[in-house]
């Protein structure tokens, strides 16, 4: 809902308590004889078309208060007009409340609606990364956030290429029809330019580049998507070297589990994050190359985990949960943990959208997963 259309809403919102107001203030003043009966009792139908069932509660009950008080201000009980206007409020209230409850049931069922198709093309655009990719065991996991019926820009891929396994993880600002496109977009450069491209930033400016063409499209993007939309994003290889290398534009740094401690991969030199090419300034980024050995897990994530809050406005503590899951689960296994507890500390709602990959460095001799103990796993 644009500003415009909120005003509105708020505005007809008032409107029942303006005029109860306005009843009031007649029948506490000398101007009691006009008659107000039909105004006070359109303020609970008023409220059922614009504020559902709570609000239409709340006119109910400032009405008959109002009714109570001026009848009694006015000395009125007793008189046929004053049962005549409780009566007539009470079966507009009844039909207020049957109204409002059936609007809001039809709405949520649209709402419902509306989102499933949302939720499956985004999962269509999203596929799950496969179990087993080289020298990692991996798993992905996605989570639409419960507001609204758009899905939000978070992306995810993994692909076996001749360079390593090639992960990227990103973020597109806003939702709805422009965020899928551009995670459409982004994602179909990836997956191109991992398989030809041997230079990792060559893979980043390669989505950087698809994006830029797709917003110099004419009618592509609404002024405001234009002026305010980029994309953080994260590109990972996993060689077959003991190490990870990373291009980081702007995106939440990986997490690296080694040993039972978790490392944060901070970028060197932070770069803005794709879209905002006219602020980068300095020489051209190179990846950046962390030890990944036997036994160890690295987690890509979006920011709707690390921002995901409580009741108490508390944020989810990420390296905290991993580093007590330890190395001693599957991928998946800790994917779906992590998952539990996303929800117990949200109170099973998700104010943003969700996306990880998780890898395991296997054992090369094995090539099955290690333990932080050291001990091979199933």
């Amino acid at each position: 809902m644009d500003g415009h259309n909120r005003v509105l809403l708020t505005l007809a919102q008032c409107v029942p308590f303006v005029i109860a107001l306005a009843v009031l203030t007649i029948e506490l003043t000398p101007a009691h004889f006009i008659y107000t009966g039909p105004l006070l009792t359109a303020t609970p139908a008023l409220a059922a078309v614009t504020m559902g069932p709570r609000g239409t509660t709340t006119a109910v009950a400032l009405a008959l208060a109002i009714s109570v008080t001026t009848a009694t201000y006015n000395q009125a009980w007793g008189t046929l007009q004053v049962y005549s206007n409780f009566l007539a409020l009470t079966l507009v209230s009844v039909a207020g409340f049957i109204t409002s409850s059936a609007m809001r049931r039809q709405r949520q069922s649209e709402l419902d609606q509306v989102r499933r198709i949302a939720v499956a093309a985004q999962e269509v655009i999203l596929r799950p990364v496969p179990p087993r990719m080289g020298p990692v065991q991996a798993a992905s996991l996605c989570l639409a956030a419960g507001t609204g019926a758009q899905v939000g820009g978070d992306l995810y891929e993994a692909v076996q290429t001749p360079y390593g396994v090639r992960m990227i993880v990103g973020d597109v600002r806003g939702k709805g029809l422009n965020a899928i496109r551009a995670v459409a977009v982004a994602l179909g450069a990836f997956r191109d330019a991992a398989h030809y491209e041997d230079e990792l930033v060559n893979v980043m400016d390669h989505c950087a580049a698809a994006l830029r063409r797709e917003a110099a499209k004419p009618w592509a993007y609404d002024q405001e998507a234009l002026m305010e939309g980029f994309t953080t994003a994260l590109i990972a290889q996993v060689p077959d070297e003991h190490v990870v290398h990373l291009i980081n534009r702007g995106h939440p740094p990986p997490l690296l589990l080694h040993h039972g401690r978790v490392q944060a991969l901070m970028p060197a030199g932070p770069m803005p994050p794709l879209g905002l090419e006219d602020l980068i300034t300095g020489p051209p980024q190179k990846p950046e190359s962390h030890p990944f050995l036997p036994g160890d897990r690295l987690l890509l994530y979006t920011d709707g985990v690390i921002e995901a809050r409580d009741r108490n406005n508390d944020f989810f503590l990420l390296p905290e949960a991993m580093q007590g899951m330890g190395a001693d689960t599957t991928p998946r296994e800790f994917l779906d943990e992590l998952h539990r507890q996303l929800l117990r500390h949200t109170g099973g709602h998700l104010a943003d959208d969700v996306a990880m990959i998780v890898v395991d460095r296997l054992d090369e001799e094995t090539g099955m997963q290690v333990s932080t103990t050291g001990r091979h796993l199933m």
